[in-house]
């Protein structure tokens, strides 16, 4: 029998969990890295810092751990709450960029979003993968040949980029998705 509800499938990384200000937090306090808005617009931090700071970031993020702490991004855990009423809502990280991130990883979510099933999240290398309706990520590689419809999340390094859609916040995701669901109105 054909599941009937739409699959929706969204990334944790500057979607659901809040990597960029707990990195811009190491760079400051361990390197002393005051970035501007200005400055992170269109750009990823490591492209900002010396090469010896930015390599010092990503031995952090191969570590693994630094997942384990990351705040939610803000209105994530009712925006989806909401949507798994409408949504078969899957979790979807490209996990393989660093693999001893999977474990805290699923811890953190187990914490933070203890409503989405064990089984609905996924860690993967390329999201092409993944059979969803949607998927909400901030990398717009991650729709190269995903066949459903990407939604990019705004961050940061990918304000420079041209996607549509493009969704500001949890709020605007939420409307956005409600519209393009069949059976329900916008809330």
């Amino acid at each position: 029998m054909k599941n009937l509800r739409p699959r929706l499938a969204v990334d944790m990384d500057e979607v659901i969990a809040d990597a960029l200000t707990a990195q811009r937090l190491w760079y400051k306090d361990v390197h002393g890295y005051q970035w501007t808005e200005n400055e992170l617009r269109g750009r990823h931090l490591g492209d900002l810092a010396t090469p010896e700071h930015a390599a010092g970031m990503q031995a952090l993020l191969h570590d693994g751990h630094f997942f384990g702490d990351l705040d939610v991004m803000p209105g994530a855990q009712n925006a989806l709450e909401f949507l798994s009423q409408y949504f078969d809502i899957f979790i979807t990280t490209a996990a393989m960029e660093y693999p001893a991130s999977c474990a805290p990883k699923f811890q953190w979510l187990q914490k933070n979003f203890p409503f989405i099933p064990t089984l609905n999240i996924v860690f993967c290398g390329h999201k092409s993968i993944l059979a969803a309706d949607f998927l909400i990520d901030d990398n717009v590689r991650n729709f190269q040949n995903f066949r459903g419809q990407g939604i990019l999340f705004s961050a940061p390094h990918n304000l420079n980029v041209e996607w549509s859609p493009r969704v500001a916040n949890w709020k605007d995701a939420v409307s956005y998705l409600m519209q393009m669901h069949p059976e329900t109105d916008a809330p």
